[in-house]
């Protein structure tokens, strides 16, 4: 028997654990409180022939490699996977970014490290890196309809981002093909910020929000760190290895599946 062993079954690792189902796994889930619990944690580990963990640190540590990294170092999994972020490779001045880049270089430290720890824990190890992910209830349509999106005067500013079904779809390929390692998981076309939040309004048919200097556009810290980075993200490792093809190979795509879906 096939069982999935989910720790953190946030938004993406519910729509995997949801497909891995589908596809015939049994799939467990740890949430962070059930984490203490070494013993039953254990004997799940113990019990799974594929492990994610989609759990960010907390601060400076990863909450699950700090209570059973040694277990699942020496888990008999046949895979196991952990959902990490672009984040890791810093400001590249908007240039590409692969799997060959080097990492640490930006704000995110922590989850650099834990990038790096999950990728040395396990010889089956594969480390997903993911850009701005977006889906069904957490979209650009959603904020623009909510009257929360933003357009921020950062001339020159690119992000990737990728459709939350098409890292389901990366993850479940993973299971058969490709050998470990960190794969970048983003969409075929990266672009501004704004450019998005403007096709959001045209398909919703609705004016955009006011272009702002990013002094005046009420952001929080943490969103203004978003637009202190500058990079695309090159997806062509996981095409050729996994033979994994974005359903959603840009913004346009996906933000029209989404509403045709009623997203």
């Amino acid at each position: 028997m096939t069982t999935l062993l989910i720790f953190g079954p946030g938004y993406t690792a519910s729509r995997i654990a949801a497909e891995a189902q589908r596809c015939g796994f049994v799939v467990e889930r740890i949430g962070r409180a059930a984490l203490r619990d070494r013993q039953a944690v254990g004997e799940a580990i113990r019990r799974a022939s594929h492990i994610l963990s989609s759990v960010p640190p907390e601060g400076d540590v990863d909450p699950v490699l700090n209570m059973h990294g040694e277990a699942l170092a020496g888990a008999r999994a046949a895979w196991i996977g952990y959902l990490s972020s672009t984040g890791v490779y810093g400001d590249a001045g908007g240039a590409w970014v692969d799997e060959s880049t080097p990492v640490g270089r930006g704000r995110r430290t922590a989850r650099t490290a834990a990038d790096q720890q999950w990728a040395a824990l396990h010889p089956q190890a594969r480390i997903f890196r993911l850009p701005g992910i977006y889906g069904p209830g957490r979209s650009p349509l959603d904020r623009v309809r909510a009257g929360q999106a933003h357009r921020v005067d950062v001339p020159g500013q690119v992000f990737s981002r990728v459709h939350v079904d098409d890292i389901v779809g990366a993850v479940i390929a993973s299971f058969d093909r490709g050998p470990p390692g960190a794969y970048n998981v983003a969409d075929d076309r990266p672009a501004s910020q704004n450019s998005v939040i403007e096709a959001a309004c045209r398909l919703l048919g609705m004016a955009p929000p006011p272009l702002l200097p990013i002094e005046q556009a009420g952001l929080s810290p943490m969103a203004r760190a978003f637009y202190a980075e500058n990079r695309r993200v090159a997806n062509g490792k996981a095409r050729r290895l996994l033979g994994w093809v974005p359903r959603y190979p840009d913004y346009s795509a996906g933000l029209a599946a989404l509403l045709a879906e009623g997203a």
